[in-house]
C-alpha cells in the first residue's frame, strides 16, 4: 500500500531553480513507485494545472518567512497542515514560509515529520540570529533531519548542538534524462562553431550564481576560439540586465579587436539545457552561495568536467567524484564565496589547454554519478527513509 506524502517547498514547477528541481524529481519518482504525493507551494499565475505528472499541487498566496514577516492567508496553510491526514510531511528548505509556518503547529500533526534544511544560507546573517537560536529545539522535534552532504553548515550546526536524528541523502541527476544522447544540436541552433571551446554556466539570474564572475574570467583569460554560454531564467530583478549589458559591451569590443571569444546569454528549454551540458567542453560555476549544487551532478551525468568555487559541498562532490576542480576562493564574513580572479583565470587557461585532464575528470565524474548519484537511487533513499519512519510505530 502506498504512502500519502506531503512535500512543502516555497516554489515548484513550472518555476525553475535548484530546490524546485530536487522536490520535482523526488515527488514525480515517488508517484511512479506507487505513492500519493502532494506538494504545498506558492501559487504562480503561469501554473494552470493542479496535477503535474501525478503530483497534486496545493498552492497558497503566501510569501515571506518568520524573520521578514508573512504576506497572505497563513491561517489557511496552517489548517491545511493540521487537517491533511498525511503519513509523511517533509519540509524542504529553511527560511521560507512553507517551512517556517510548520514550526508552530508541528506538535499537533500526527504524521512523521522530515526536515531538509538545505544549507541554512542565513546562518551568519545578523537578522537571523534569533531564528537560529530556536533552531536546535525545532530540529529535535522532527523525526528525521535530512542533510545533502557530510560537511556543510547545516549538518555542522546539528553536530554542534548534539542533534543526532540526521541522515545524509545527497542530490543527483536523472539517468532517464541524461543517459540518452540528445537529438538536438545546440551548437548548430545557436551558431556555435563545432571547434569552439564551449564553456557553460547554468544558473538563474539571481545575482549570486556567478554570471558576472564567469564573464570576467572568460573575457580576462587567454583562451581562444571560445564561447561562454550562460543559460538562465530571468526572475524578477536579479542580474539579467547587467549580464546582457556586459555581453553587449564585450560583443562590441570583440568586433573591434577581432577577438575569437564571445558570450551568449540564453533562456533554454530543459531539452536544450541537457543538450548544452552534453556539448560543453567545460562547466564554469563561480557561484557565491549554494548548498549542494544540482548542476554539478548534471555535469557528472553528461561527462562535463567542471570548475566551481568552494561553495556548499562542492569540495565534497569533487572528493566523491573526481569530476571537477575548485577555483581559488575567498569567503566573506556573511558566508558568501568569491572567486579569486587571478588564480581562477590561470586554472581556466590550464584546463583549456589540457584536454587529457578534462577527459579524465569527465569519465571519473560519470562513473561516480552512475554508481551513486542518479535520481533513481536518491529517490529510493527517500522512500526507504519514509517507510522506516512509519515502521517505527508498528
Amino acid at each position: 500500500m502506498g504512502m500519502n506524502i506531503l512535500h512543502t517547498v516555497e516554489f515548484y514547477a513550472p518555476s525553475i531553480g535548484g530546490m524546485q528541481e530536487v522536490v520535482r524529481q523526488i515527488s514525480e519518482r515517488l508517484v511512479k513507485l506507487g505513492h500519493s504525493v502532494t506538494v504545498a507551494t506558492t501559487r504562480l499565475p503561469e501554473r494552470v494545472a493542479a496535477d503535474i505528472k501525478g503530483v497534486k499541487i496545493v498552492a497558497f498566496d503566501i510569501s515571506g518567512n518568520e524573520v521578514r514577516g508573512y504576506r497572505g492567508d497563513t491561517e489557511s496553510y496552517s489548517r491545511f497542515l493540521l487537517n491533511g491526514k498525511f503519513d509523511i510531511v517533509s519540509n524542504f528548505a529553511a527560511q521560507q514560509w512553507a517551512t517556517d509556518l510548520m514550526f508552530p503547529v508541528m506538535e499537533q500533526i500526527s504524521a512523521k515529520k522530515v526536515f531538509v534544511p538545505t544549507g541554512f544560507s542565513g546562518l551568519h546573517w545578523p537578522q537571523y540570529r534569533g531564528y537560529f537560536q530556536k533552531m536546535p529545539e525545532i530540529m529535535r522535534r522532527y523525526d528525521r533531519n535530512v542533510f545533502l552532504s557530510e560537511n556543510y553548515r547545516d549538518i555542522d550546526f546539528a553536530r554542534r548542538h548534539g542533534i543526532d536524528n540526521g541522515v545524509v541523502i545527497p542530490n543527483g541527476a536523472g539517468a532517464d534524462e541524461f543517459l540518452p544522447r540528445p537529438k538536438l544540436n545546440v551548437r548548430a541552433k545557436y551558431g556555435i562553431a563545432d571547434d569552439d571551446f564551449l564553456v557553460l554556466l547554468v544558473g538563474s539570474h539571481t545575482g549570486l550564481k556567478g554570471q558576472a564572475e564567469a564573464i570576467r574570467l572568460c573575457t580576462g583569460s587567454r583562451i581562444r576560439n571560445a564561447t561562454l554560454l550562460i543559460v538562465a531564467n530571468a526572475p524578477g530583478g536579479g542580474c539579467t540586465r547587467r549580464c546582457r549589458i556586459k555581453a553587449s559591451v564585450f560583443d562590441w569590443w570583440r568586433k573591434v579587436s577581432q577577438s575569437s571569444k564571445r558570450i551568449l546569454i540564453e533562456e533554454m528549454t530543459r531539452e536544450e539545457t541537457v543538450a548544452a551540458y552534453h556539448e560543453a567542453d567545460l562547466f564554469l560555476f563561480p557561484s557565491n552561495i549554494e548548498c549542494s549544487p544540482i548542476v554539478l551532478y548534471e555535469c557528472m551525468a553528461s561527462k562535463t568536467p567542471f570548475l566551481v568555487t568552494d561553495v556548499g559541498n562542492a569540495a565534497e562532490i569533487i572528493r566523491w567524484s573526481g569530476g571537477g576542480r575548485l577555483l581559488p576562493t575567498c569567503a566573506t564574513k556573511t558566508g558568501f564565496s568569491k572567486a579569486r580572479i587571478g588564480g581562477s583565470v590561470a586554472l581556466l587557461e590550464e584546463l583549456w589547454r589540457d584536454s587529457t585532464s578534462r577527459g579524465s575528470m569527465a569519465e571519473a565524474g560519470f562513473m561516480a554519478w552512475k554508481e551513486r548519484f542518479t535520481w533513481e537511487k536518491i529517490t529510493a533513499g527517500y522512500e526507504n527513509l519514509y517507510l522506516s519512519l512509519l515502521q517505527e510505530d508498528c
